[in-house]
């Protein structure tokens, strides 16, 4: 009987879960301005808190923090908008170009004994759709942002509500401390996290932007910013960044050239997330690169683009509260990419 009981309530569960999700997709529009706002709160959170020690009131620090975040997403749009329009209107001379480049590289391999014909190749690679589809993708982020007096307005009653949390959990509990302290282990967990993956991203972008303008590859703002958004996404995110980027290379200045951007992508994703991320962030928040996937699969189709971007983020944050929560312990160990013993 006791079997049985698990077993409805393992079938209860899973339908809630399914209605939550329904429920989510139906109501996108205004959880994912919700959704950016809460993780540009926290990410704001601590240089707020830096200015409140110094003695700024708390409304002035809030209006400082919300006006660089105005200007640097402000600044981000206008490069990314231009940049998006150019390239959408070069497509058609870039697919020309890739007619060209694969017919020389075809050539070359058909002097080799293999013998493959540019039909064949064609067939399956479309650089212009996968571009293109690019663009689509960083249209969609756009077009969430596009709402950004909600998500300011939001951000900025979060944080003050930041300030006010603490009093507020006090008087309304009992055992106010001992909760608190989980909470704040908690939210210290995620903010660390958030802050850290969000600077090392930066440097991604910023490095990856760098080279590329020194290359010489077309719209190198375009693929910082790409490698910045997609640094969010562990194991897969760098290849998916690297892909568009490499066949411009390849359609613009030829195959030598594409090669030294894949391997510029490889050398920076490598420093980046092998050197420098283990050192300030730690081991212990890896995502089994199945999670990883089913996680972008999932979000994506329930909040588009935005979804995808914030899917890695939510699930190590829902990663966390599960290792804060003894009963769900067991569910932070099977989405970890290693066991203990591993480690």
């Amino acid at each position: 009987m006791s079997e049985q009981h698990k077993g409805i309530h393992w079938l209860v569960g899973f339908a809630a879960f399914v209605i939550i999700i329904a429920a989510l997709k139906e109501a996108s529009q205004i959880v994912v301005p919700f959704m950016l706002s809460v993780f540009i709160a926290i990410i704001c959170a601590p240089a707020m808190s830096s200015l409140r020690r110094r003695n700024l009131p708390t409304w002035l620090s809030i209006l400082v923090v919300v006006l660089v975040i105005l200007i640097g997403i402000s600044s981000i749009a206008v490069l990314v908008g231009a940049s998006l329009d150019n390239f959408s209107s070069q497509l058609p001379n870039y697919k020309t170009r890739f007619g060209e480049e694969m017919s020389g590289l075809i050539q070359m391999i058909n002097r080799l004994g293999l013998h493959i014909s540019y039909d064949q190749v064609k067939g399956y690679i479309d650089p212009s759709a996968l571009m293109q589809m690019v663009a689509n993708a960083l249209r969609g982020l756009g077009s969430a942002l596009t709402n950004l007096v909600l998500v300011v307005m939001i951000v900025i009653f979060i944080l003050f509500e930041a300030v006010e949390l603490p009093k507020k959990l006090s008087l309304a509990f009992s055992d106010a401390s001992k909760s608190m302290d989980k909470f704040d282990s908690f939210i210290k967990s995620v903010n660390r996290y958030l802050v850290i993956k969000t600077l090392l991203s930066m440097l991604t972008g910023v490095l990856i932007t760098f080279f590329m303008w020194v290359l010489g590859v077309d719209f190198p703002i375009l693929w910082g910013v790409c490698a910045f958004l997609l640094n969010f996404v562990p194991n897969i995110g760098s290849i998916i960044a690297a892909v568009p980027a490499v066949l411009l290379a390849f359609v613009q200045l030829g195959s030598l050239s594409a090669g030294l951007v894949a391997g510029v992508f490889l050398i920076v994703n490598l420093i980046v997330g092998n050197v420098i991320e283990p050192r300030y962030m730690g081991r212990g928040l890896g995502l089994s690169t199945l999670v990883v996937f089913l996680s972008l699969l999932l979000w994506g189709w329930v909040f588009g683009p935005v979804g995808m971007l914030l899917s890695i983020p939510l699930t190590i944050i829902m990663k966390l509260a599960f290792e804060a929560n003894p009963k769900m312990h067991w569910l932070a160990v099977m989405i970890d990419s290693k066991v203990d013993g591993d480690k």
